[in-house]
């Protein structure tokens, strides 16, 4: 069975809202209590008897914590923060559906899973990129370190063209996204 639910702008405003009063809360604020509280509801995900695609959204979920944690790849300043920004809307239990409600306590995050993972898809295509690079290039540490910054320098570019082409689309507006 396929299930598809759309979006409307009134309802991404809410999840960009949702995203914004995390990055205000206390979570925010200390990223090892945001990677340590992340890797411990993917633990619980992976024992709850939650639904298949939950499980899905949730190991994309790893990718993201792996960018932060991954010494090679230095994420810093903005691209770092809007990552731990969105791993800390998942790690507060009582979010739009509380984590504890057997069976959908994990819908909403599901749901902000995919809406991240489409957010930050030049993150996660760059991050990816880097990975197989680093497993060919293995002992070639200035190579690796070239390839980090291309990758991601052409991350931050695409991310600022996209940004400018949703703009035009939508007559100057700002565009509807998740920041």
């Amino acid at each position: 069975m396929k299930i598809e639910i759309e979006l409307s702008d009134k309802d991404l405003r809410y999840f960009r809202g949702c995203l914004k009063t995390v990055k205000q809360g206390e979570h925010a604020t200390d990223e090892s209590v945001v990677l340590t509280s992340a890797a411990e509801l993917m633990r619980e995900v992976v024992a709850a008897e939650a639904p298949e695609f939950v499980h899905e959204s949730f190991r994309k979920l790893q990718l993201l914590v792996d960018m932060l944690e991954d010494r090679d790849w230095r994420l810093t300043g903005p691209d770092r923060a809007r990552v731990l920004n969105v791993l800390a809307y998942f790690v507060d239990p009582d979010d739009l559906i509380p984590d504890r409600i057997p069976g959908i306590g994990y819908l909403d995050d599901a749901i902000m899973v995919q809406l991240v993972v489409e957010q930050l898809h030049h993150e996660i295509e760059a991050y990816e990129k880097f990975c197989e690079i680093r497993k060919t290039k293995k002992s070639d540490a200035a190579a690796i370190a070239k390839s980090r910054r291309q990758l991601q320098a052409r991350m931050r570019r695409n991310r600022r063209n996209e940004r400018s082409r949703r703009r035009s689309r939508r007559g100057g507006r700002a565009p509807i996204g998740l920041w």
